[in-house]
This record gives structure tokens, sequence and C-alpha cells, in this order.
């Protein structure tokens, strides 16, 4: 049985350009994740009926070489055949371990690891080059950032205070204010500040 394999990093992002006719795999998530612990990809490996998954590109598999190298040693082990269209690559050619496959496969994969690599270090720049501006906001600019007075004043805030300063644990507080452990550890934090 010939199935398809598709992964996008996003929920958002369009699978169309992946998609051929047949049973279908799609995961949506990193390809940093290993292969063998994707939802749609368990299910892949569970199939015993597969002998051939055909992928979009080799960094459908994921983008760490070592995961995508024991994938596809898991696959060809099983006598299963790995075709990645993009690449014009097969793993298998008449049953037999294609050599120059693996190799290709090898270097795709480093590629792969090292756009990830790159991609991170960019988004990490372009975050550090926001902030310099005071233009990046952590939270995707949806939440105003609030002032230690601001937060003090809360009436939930001054609720925690009061409780706190009656000598009750920080537990206790939380359960006698409504809040959580971690407000609570806040304004505990900025009334002994």
């Amino acid at each position: 049985m010939i199935v398809n394999y598709i992964r996008v990093s996003t929920l958002e992002q369009n699978t169309a350009r992946q998609e051929t006719k047949g049973l279908t795999y799609i995961d949506k998530c990193s390809g940093s994740i290993p292969f063998a612990e994707r939802k749609e990809a368990k299910k892949l490996l569970k199939n015993e009926a597969v002998t051939e998954i055909h992928v979009h590109s080799i960094d459908r598999l994921g983008r760490n070489t070592l995961d995508i190298m024991q994938t596809i040693q898991n696959f060809t082990n099983k006598g299963i055949n790995v075709v990645s269209r993009k690449e014009g690559l097969q793993t298998l050619v008449n049953g037999e371990e294609n050599p120059i496959a693996k190799m290709m496969i090898g270097i795709l994969g480093t590629l792969a690891e090292f756009e990830l690599t790159r991609s991170k270090e960019r988004q990490a720049e372009g975050i550090a080059k926001g902030r310099a501006r005071g233009s990046y906001k952590g939270n995707g600019g949806n939440k105003k950032t609030e002032t230690v007075t601001e937060f003090m004043n809360k009436k939930t805030s001054k609720a925690i205070a009061r409780y706190l300063k009656q000598g009750n644990s920080l537990r206790a507080s939380a359960k006698l204010s409504g809040t959580s452990l971690g407000t609570v550890q806040k304004v505990n934090k900025l009334l002994n500040a």
C-alpha cells in the first residue's frame, strides 16, 4: 500500500502544496519533534500494510538529521520505500537499499537542521532589534503592560496583601482571596521588596 505523509509547522498552514491522492497522514507540528512522537506518524508506523511512503520533501520527515536517518532506517528495515518527490529520491530500488539516496538524505537532513537553527537565530535577532526599538511585545501586543502601582492597587492584590499581613501563609492567602499561588507570590515579593 502506498501512503502519503505530510507535515506542516502550524495549524493554519495549508497542506494543499504537499497533497496527492491516496491515504494521507497529516501532522501539524514542528519538524524538531521526533517522527515517532507525532500523532499521525505513530498511526503510520503501526500500519503494517504500508509498502511505500511518499513525502513532498525530506524535511517533512523532520529537522533533525539523526531523527531523519533513524526514521528512514526504520522504514528500510521493514522493507518500506520512502519516496521524496521534490528531491526525486527513493530509499529502496528493487527491494535493495539505495546508497546514493542514503547519502543525499544525510546531506538534506543536515541542511534541514541547519535551516531550523538559522530560522531560530533570525527570530532571536529580530526580537532583540524589536526590543531595542521598543516595538517588540512578547505577548503579541495584546496585553497592556501593567505597572507595579497598578498591580498593587487592584482589589485582589489589596486583599492578598491584607491576608499576608494578617500572618496567613501564601497558600491560605491564595485560597482566601480566590487567586492563584503565583499571584500571591508576586504580591508577597513586591511587599517585601
